[in-house]
């Protein structure tokens, strides 16, 4: 180990977290209907199945575009050999009209602002290479993705600061709440660069609404500093509220060509919206030159592939499937949905009322045995191990309140899905027996021992009746 740098040893990247570590106790007990119908499901993992059926059929009708043909002549060389790092200009404008239809044509994107990269992941930390330097601050309101321990914090030397959400608003972004982190993070020495947002909300299956998004362009002109709005879910919204860009507000605003303007920047990627992850297409929006410029250069290190910019490029130019696929896509969501909060609610398990996203944050606090994180973990873990699904915990989310559950439904077929409530309900029901039985038992402890006061009573007093005489 003393070979390697200290980057390579230090242990910052959050592997450990019971996030990654569900991943891992999953991959060596997975669940398949035939080959191990008794292995761990996994609901840990927010990726979107429900429409693949639709790409699918898109791929087959196009064979050209997925056989790297133009007009029936191949293209391969030209895609094969070198290409720079600004990105096909030709998917790049398909990819910005597509992110315009996803938010309703409200706003409207110029393909030179964009910068490709390889998956949000990239993009995320490459702002974070731009905005700021290691040891400096970025807050985030909690619950958050746990990947960000590692996208913002590992490489960079990033540190996040938490704003601090609770359930007795919704876990809803406050004035108090952000300048409580600012100050927290002034009391540790840190400068604040930024806020970072997910908008629809990971963990929470929300969208931010326009009150929090006004108030925290409020809070970054006040305090001179960055927001990066990472809108890789926009196309999940299913439900009312609708979707709102950080893009929508500013232009509300009018705050076009102000510094404000500049210190706004937006992530997206085609991994949820097109459940395509495996594709690895991710993109930076920035109206400030300088932050694309320097970004463009470092995408370098994570560039999409020729071949996957091409065929993108003709599927989201095929504006009929795209309209039908974002309509469909996000009415089988809601349906899935409804399925999971149903099936839960039928376990007596409420979740928080959510609108968007692959996952639903689900409320399993009356399960706890006492209002710990010990007891989290204690329920995690029989979830884990003896229930058999893979969940993650709001403890790996940052939750400042224990027993709250990320809870993904949409990467499983219904049979699947069907099957993970039927074992959780049959755990609530095994929960509620054992408990009662406990109270039972108790009950009849303090019966007997209400008896035997009763029966030394008796006796003392007969003793002193005769001991009287």
């Amino acid at each position: 180990m003393k070979m390697l740098s200290r980057k390579a040893t230090f242990n910052s990247h959050g592997q450990d977290s019971e996030y990654f570590l569900g991943w891992e106790e999953y991959e060596k007990n997975a669940y398949h209907e035939v080959d191990n119908p008794s292995g761990i499901i996994q609901m840990g993992l927010a990726e979107n199945q429900l429409s693949f059926d639709l790409l699918e059929s898109w791929l087959a009708q196009n064979p050209d575009a997925a056989g790297f043909k133009r007009d029936g002549e191949s293209i391969f060389r030209e895609l094969a050999l070198f290409q720079d790092y600004h990105g096909l200009p030709a998917f790049k404008k398909a990819l910005v009209e597509f992110m315009s239809e996803i938010r309703g044509n409200k706003v409207s994107f110029d393909q030179n602002k964009l910068v490709l990269t390889a998956g949000a992941t990239s993009a995320n930390e490459t702002l974070m290479f731009c905005l700021a330097n290691s040891g400096e601050a970025f807050l985030l309101p909690t619950p958050y993705y746990p990947g960000f321990d590692r996208d913002l914090k590992w490489r960079t030397g990033v540190e996040i600061v938490p704003i601090q959400c609770s359930s007795s608003n919704g876990f809803q972004i406050t004035e108090s709440a952000l300048e409580e982190a600012y100050q927290q993070a002034q009391k540790r020495n840190l400068k604040v660069k930024g806020v970072l947002i997910t908008n629809p909300s990971n963990p929470l299956g929300t969208t931010t609404s326009r009150d929090e998004l006004n108030l925290l362009v409020n809070f970054i002109t006040a305090k001179g500093i960055h927001l990066i709005s990472d809108e890789i879910y926009s196309g999940t919204v299913f439900d009312s509220p609708g979707f709102v860009s950080i893009m929508e507000v500013l232009m509300d605003r009018n705050y076009m060509n102000t510094e404000v303007w500049k210190r706004v920047h937006i992530v997206y990627s085609l991994s949820k919206d097109l459940g395509l992850p495996g594709f690895r297409v991710g993109a930076i929006y920035s109206n400030d030159v300088a932050v694309v410029s320097a970004a463009t250069k470092m995408s370098s290190f994570g560039l999409v592939s020729s071949q996957t910019q091409y065929l993108l490029s003709v599927m989201l130019s095929d504006k009929k499937f795209t309209k039908n696929y974002v309509s469909e896509n996000q009415k089988r969501l809601k349906q899935r949905h409804q399925m999971l909060i149903s099936g839960l609610q039928n376990a007596g398990i409420d979740c928080l009322k959510s609108n968007a996203g692959l996952f639903c944050w689900v409320d399993m606090r009356h399960l706890l045995s006492s209002n710990t994180f010990e007891a989290e973990m204690e329920l995690w873990k029989k979830i884990l191990y003896d229930v058999r699904l893979n969940i993650s915990p709001g403890s790996s989310c940052h939750c400042t309140e224990p027993g709250w559950f990320r809870v993904c439904f949409a990467n499983m077929s219904e049979d699947t899905l069907n099957l993970a409530l039927q074992r959780i309900k049959a755990f609530v029901d095994s929960l509620s027996t054992t408990n009662n039985n406990q109270s039972r038992h108790q009950s009849n402890k303090n019966q007997r021992r209400k008896s035997f006061t009763k029966w030394v009573f008796r006796l003392s007093f007969r003793d002193r009746e005769a001991s009287e005489r």
